[in-house]
């Protein structure tokens, strides 16, 4: 029987191929081009009206405004965007895209691996660059994103990719840049389902398990210092969070468990630090700033968690921890991550009726996590020698209404916004609307 059904997954899986082919990956840029008279959002806070962008080898090599911009027309493709905004393509902090297809097909999930302490599993090399999926972000103009594994105490390495490539190797634009840590609930609610108090209670085994981690790293700080003949890959994974090559990034949402864990990672000589999910990370956003701490604000789109909180606690706590000094990501994780990280922008939109400007709210999804993914020398912002990743939308891309993409770009090629979302879309609106 578990023949049989492995045989109908994999069936299945090669139904799914074959009913939706895989678009072939744009070809390099061969032809400079320049995008003129558009809303140019740099991404950093600037924004220039009647711009002049111009792409060379895929990267920006001229930016500014129209007025003050020589221009060379001849051997140049010209795209005439007046009237339209062009922004840096939109990045998905902490996500899984690539890494699960259909949820109910068990080989098609490379979310989680087996085991606790897991530094040394490799995600970029589960991420699966046919999925259709991540084929759907990009006509809402999110091009890249980090690859994360999900499960145990320490899930593993996670990548950064963009969203248009034959292969995981070719969709790589950082390998192996962090660690990913679940730090335990420092608080637990009872199983109503067996008579328990449904209410929050302490971990009762909060000190044990933040003990097991203390002494994992510690062991793989000695292990690093030490003469060992016999390798250990974990040990050898987590050593980058030692000497700053790698970033750690910590799940925890509780203060409590958010002022532990980043007091764990100083005491254990690390640097990079960023806290995914933070939910209560705004009622100590002076010590998270003054500790040269980073987060990945959860999905904005989220109700309240506790009785007391306010019913707009997700939509306000960017600005909250923005005015406070801490730099902020946005990240999808939660319910359906996959297929809500095309919503990205419209998070972000969010932000933007809850306090923050349109500036900084899209500083979020493009500048901010390139920083803190250690991207931004070649991304998140438009600017010249950066790469030509960005595309060109009829209006606010903030906003769902006029988030409507005539083009987008990876590295200076010009990719196709058709899905088999879009094909499924025209197919079944020219079917006429009648009974014979």
């Amino acid at each position: 029987m578990k023949n049989l059904n492995k045989i109908n997954s994999v069936l299945f899986m090669l139904c799914i191929t074959l009913g939706f082919a895989q678009q072939t990956p744009a070809p390099k840029q061969t032809k400079d081009f320049a995008i003129v008279g558009a809303t140019a959002h740099i991404g950093n806070g600037t924004v220039i009206e009647n711009s002049i962008i111009v792409v060379s080898n895929g990267k920006i090599t001229t930016i500014g405004p129209e007025a003050s911009t020589p221009l060379t027309r001849q051997a140049m493709d010209i795209i005439d965007a007046k009237g339209k905004d062009v922004y840096p393509g939109f990045i998905v902090a902490n996500g899984t895209l690539g890494l699960v297809e259909v949820d109910a097909v068990k080989a098609s999930d490379d979310l989680e691996e087996l085991g606790t302490f897991n530094p040394h599993i490799r995600s970029i090399i589960a991420y699966n660059t046919e999925s259709k999926i991540t084929e759907s972000m990009r006509p809402n103009g999110v091009l890249l994103g980090q690859v994360v594994p999900r499960g145990g105490r320490i899930s593993g390495t996670s990548s950064v990719v963009q969203y248009d490539a034959w292969n995981w190797e070719d969709a790589a634009i950082k390998m192996d840049n962090g660690i990913h840590v679940n730090w335990p609930n420092s608080f637990s609610r009872g199983r109503w389902w067996l008579g328990e108090d449904p209410g929050l209670k302490p971990n009762e085994n909060y000190t044990k398990q933040v003990k097991e981690l203390s002494d994992y790293f510690n062991e793989s700080k000695s292990y690093s210092m030490g003469s060992s003949t016999e390798r250990h890959l974990p040990y050898e994974a987590l050593a980058g969070v030692f000497d700053g090559s790698k970033r750690l990034y910590i799940t925890v949402d509780d203060e409590k468990g958010i002022t532990d864990a980043v007091n764990f990672a100083k005491s254990q000589g690390v640097s990079k630090i960023t806290i995914v999910g933070g939910y209560q990370a705004g009622n100590i956003a002076s010590f998270l700033k003054q500790n040269d701490v980073s987060v990945f604000l959860r999905r904005i789109h989220s109700r309240p968690e506790l009785e007391d909180d306010d019913y707009d606690t997700s939509y306000k706590l960017a600005k909250k921890l923005v005015d406070a000094g801490v730099l902020v990501a946005l990240e999808p994780s939660g319910q359906m991550e996959r297929m809500n990280s095309r919503n990205l922008p419209f998070y972000a939109g969010t932000t933007v009726a809850h306090g923050l400007t349109k500036a900084q709210a899209l500083q979020l999804i493009t500048q901010n996590p390139a920083k803190i993914m250690g991207i931004d020398d070649m991304y998140g912002t438009l600017e010249v020698g950066k790469s030509a990743t960005l595309f060109i939308s009829e209006g606010d891309a903030l906003d769902m209404r006029t988030n409507q993409l005539t083009h987008a770009f990876i590295d200076g090629r010009l990719l196709s916004l058709e899905t088999h979302q879009t094909e499924l879309w025209k197919r079944f609106s020219e079917k006429p609307n009648q009974v014979d």
